[in-house]
C-alpha cells in the first residue's frame, strides 16, 4: 500500500539536501469517509497549503529530492507520535470530523502511517543527508483564535538539536525576512519526524514553516523555494566546515 501514501520527486544523492513534507496532501482514500465537505478539504486543516509546490520545485528547480506524503493530515497526522491524541483528529480549528469518530486507530496506523514512516526510513538511511529540510506551512491566523495574528514569514523547529537551525535563521534574517524562532508552535512540543528521523539518528535539520498566504500561488512558490533552496545550500556549507 505504500505507493498510495507517498510520492518521490528527484534523485538523491548521497550526503546531499533532501527535503519532507508530511502534510502535502489533501487526498482522502478510497473507503475512507470523513464527512467534511470538498471546500473544508482545500483549508489548512486537510493539508498545509502550498508546501508540496514548494517542494516540487525544491526537487525540479533545485535538485533538493522530496518526500512527499500522499494523504490528507485528516485521515491520520504522518506528523504526531503513534500515540498522540491528535493523531486521528476528530475536530480541527473549530471544524468538527464526524468521520474519524470512532476511527479505527490501529487500521490507519498499519495502512497509512507505519508504511509511511517505514518508507522515509529506509530512504533517508540509504542517503544519509547532510541536511534534511522539513517542509510545512502554518495560516496567518487561526478561525479559532483570530485576534491572534502570526507576523513571521517563515519560522524555524527545532527541538534539542538546533544546529542547522540556528544558522538558518541568521541567513533568513541577513535575507530581510521575518523569521520565528520555534514560532508560532514550538519544536519542543511538535517535532515528531525530525525527533524520529534526524534528531534520533544525528542528522541535522531544518525544520521550516512558511507562513501560507505567502506560498498560495506559483509565483510565490517559485520565490520561497528559491529563498530555501540558497538557504540550505550556506546551511549544510556551514556545517560541513565546522564538522
Amino acid at each position: 500500500m505504500s505507493e498510495t501514501v507517498y510520492r518521490l520527486i528527484g534523485d538523491a544523492r548521497p550526503g546531499g539536501i533532501v527535503a519532507v513534507c508530511d502534510h502535502a496532501s489533501n487526498r482522502v482514500p478510497e473507503g475512507i469517509e470523513l464527512g467534511v465537505s470538498a471546500a473544508t478539504l482545500e483549508t489548512h486543516i486537510a493539508w498545509d497549503i502550498g508546501a508540496s509546490g514548494v517542494c516540487e520545485r525544491l526537487a525540479r528547480r533545485h535538485h533538493i529530492p522530496a518526500f512527499l506524503c500522499d494523504i490528507s493530515r485528516l485521515v491520520i497526522d504522518m506528523h504526531r507520535e503513534e500515540d498522540h491524541e491528535n493523531l486521528i483528529q476528530t475536530s480541527s480549528d473549530g471544524v468538527l470530523v464526524p468521520g474519524n469518530i470512532g476511527a479505527n486507530r490501529e487500521a490507519r496506523l498499519n495502512d497509512y502511517y507505519r508504511p509511511y514512516h517505514a518508507a522515509l526510513e529506509k530512504w533517508l538511511d540509504i542517503m544519509e543527508p547532510g541536511l534534511i529540510l522539513a517542509i510545512h506551512s502554518f495560516t496567518p491566523k487561526l478561525e479559532s483564535d483570530p485576534t491572534v495574528e502570526r507576523p513571521w514569514e517563515i519560522g524555524l523547529f527545532y527541538n534539542d538539536d538546533d544546529r542547522a537551525a540556528q544558522h538558518a535563521m541568521r541567513l533568513f534574517r541577513e535575507l530581510g525576512v521575518t523569521v520565528g524562532d520555534n514560532e508560532p508552535y514550538s519544536g519542543k512540543l511538535l517535532n515528531a519526524t525530525m525527533n524520529r528521523h534526524a534528531e534520533a539518528k544525528g542528522r541535522p535539520y531544518c525544520s521550516i514553516e512558511i507562513r501560507n498566504d505567502l506560498i498560495a500561488t506559483e509565483t510565490g512558490q517559485a520565490r520561497w523555494s528559491a529563498i530555501i533552496a540558497d538557504v540550505a545550500g550556506r546551511v549544510k556549507l556551514a556545517l560541513d566546515t565546522y564538522d
